[in-house]
């Protein structure tokens, strides 16, 4: 083991593919206010100093949602990122929202990577044998440091099935104590670290119930932890999202264990100067969109959000477009945490990709009321479920067209207390006129006379604020917890 050992971690988490300075959203005085911030650039600058000034001491870990996100990157397949990602010097990733490309395109896309991707919970189907190493090893200055990846378990319970044709995953927490036993027996490791894409609430649950990790780099939900949370003996980070933000911990660890740790949840601000090689491979990434991304499709009157649980002025949007162009009397989409917020002002093709970079179809569905209400307790459960392993989702599920009165307290099938649509109260029997984007906002199972449209979700929005220009979306109390 080493003596008393210096070590600093870097953390980034749900970047989604924000290749450069975007803009943010933050609160202040009770207040959303808005200023730019992130950029593969910047983060590069701010892990290089930190490295300059340890002398090398420093480990830098990448927890997913990184290959999917924006136009870019989706238009690539993950492929535009590739060269961007080797050049921050990253040390092993998990994934999440890179099986959106399919299994096989993702296995592709790793073995790019000059680091390793980690997963000690996805295994093939057909061979039961893991997609990935469980777990790599890493020895910074005389430091043991083993390094173990937890993909997102709900890739092949929740999404699209094309993400997860022919492999299967699981939560992790049968698999890890052997996996930690090897590496404090047989690697003799100092520090072992989780890279996690659980989910902070579900990573709290697993830490209590695994012990042996020292560090837990938790990702997934987007939390912004201005201080680490301790499990037990675990110190557990989560830094926010679109790369605005780098997580990093000042470890001093003697005899196996961490004696003392600082920790700062640091913005990357615009004023930081970009590092010239990851800027320059940037401008390379994006210069064959720059000219459609570019483009002025109208203006808001509205800050266009998705930073909160219940409803966001940037669903609104998508929905309202959604509605007007299939003439439906609802309409749902999913949750999504994802998508950096528009300011009040112009509105380019980039924004209208950022919100919903798969630009899915638009469909159509007739529900029953008994339908809606089935589905919406589904989602409340998923998203507020009292155990964390049972929380499936992003936020609730958003919709235009009716107004719920929720119990957020309430047990499984209880929480809505009352749906109306328009000013009456939903009918059971009744039969609702539907749009949806994705299986995430209706799923296979419900309804019928489903179609899917020729129109997709940005043409929808383009049209939109041709037609509504500036927009206005704002909140109108679709779900209200009472």
């Amino acid at each position: 083991m080493a003596n008393r050992t210096s070590l600093t971690v870097f953390q980034l988490n749900d970047s989604h593919a924000y290749f450069d300075l975007h803009q943010e959203m933050f609160w202040q005085g009770g207040q959303a206010v808005y200023r730019p911030a992130g950029g593969y650039a910047r983060i590069a600058t701010i892990v290089k100093q930190s490295q300059a000034a340890n002398q090398g001491g420093t480990l830098f870990c990448d927890c997913g949602d990184t290959l999917h996100g924006t136009h870019p990157v989706q238009k690539t397949r993950g492929e535009a990122l590739i060269p961007i990602l080797n050049a921050l010097g990253l040390d092993a990733m998990t994934a999440h929202w890179e099986f959106a490309y399919g299994p096989e395109t993702f296995k592709q896309r790793a073995a790019q990577l000059n680091y390793p991707m980690l997963a000690i919970n996805v295994y093939d189907q057909a061979t039961k044998e893991r997609l990935f190493p469980p777990y790599s090893m890493k020895e910074i200055g005389g430091l043991r440091i083993g390094l173990v990846g937890n993909a997102c378990n709900i890739v092949d319970k929740t999404m699209p099935p094309s993400f997860s044709k022919g492999i299967q995953f699981t939560l992790g927490r049968e698999e890890l104590p052997s996996i930690i036993n090897v590496l404090r027996t047989q690697e003799k490791v100092d520090l072992v670290v989780l890279i996690s894409h659980l989910g902070f609430p579900q990573d709290m649950k697993l830490l209590s119930e695994v012990q042996g990790i020292d560090v837990c780099l938790s990702g997934h939900t987007h939390h912004r932890l201005y201080k680490p949370v301790l499990q037990g003996k675990t110190l557990i980070i989560q830094s926010g999202c679109h790369g605005s933000f780098l997580g990093r911990l000042d470890l001093k660890i003697e005899g196996g264990r961490i004696a003392d740790y600082q920790h700062q949840l640091l913005e990357v601000e615009a004023n930081i100067d970009p590092d010239p090689v990851v800027a320059n491979l940037v401008h390379q990434a994006l210069a064959p969109f720059q000219e459609e991304l570019s483009t002025v499709v109208g203006e808001t009157a509205t800050a266009l959000n998705r930073a909160t649980m219940l409803e966001t002025t940037m669903d609104n949007f998508l929905l309202q477009a959604v509605l007007e162009s299939t003439g439906a009397q609802l309409a749902f989409s999913n949750g999504w945490r994802y998508g950096a917020p528009i300011i009040p002002g112009e509105v380019t093709m980039n924004d209208l990709y950022n919100m919903i970079p798969m630009n899915p179809p638009i469909s159509t569905v007739e529900l029953t009321g008994e339908e809606i209400l089935a589905m919406l307790e589904e989602n409340l459960e998923r998203t507020f479920a009292c155990d964390p392993y049972d929380q499936m989702g992003g936020y609730v599920k958003r919709s235009l067209g009716l107004n719920a009165y929720i119990k957020i307290e309430n047990p499984p099938g209880q929480r809505v207390q009352q749906v109306f649509v328009g000013d009456e109260l939903i009918q059971p029997g009744r039969h609702y006129p539907t749009a949806f984007v994705t299986e995430q906002g209706v799923a296979q199972k419900y309804g019928r006379n489903r179609q899917q449209h020729t129109e997709r979700s940005i043409e929808a929005l383009r049209a939109y604020l041709t037609r509504h220009s500036p927009l206005h979306a704002e909140l109108r109390g679709t779900f209200v917890a009472v």
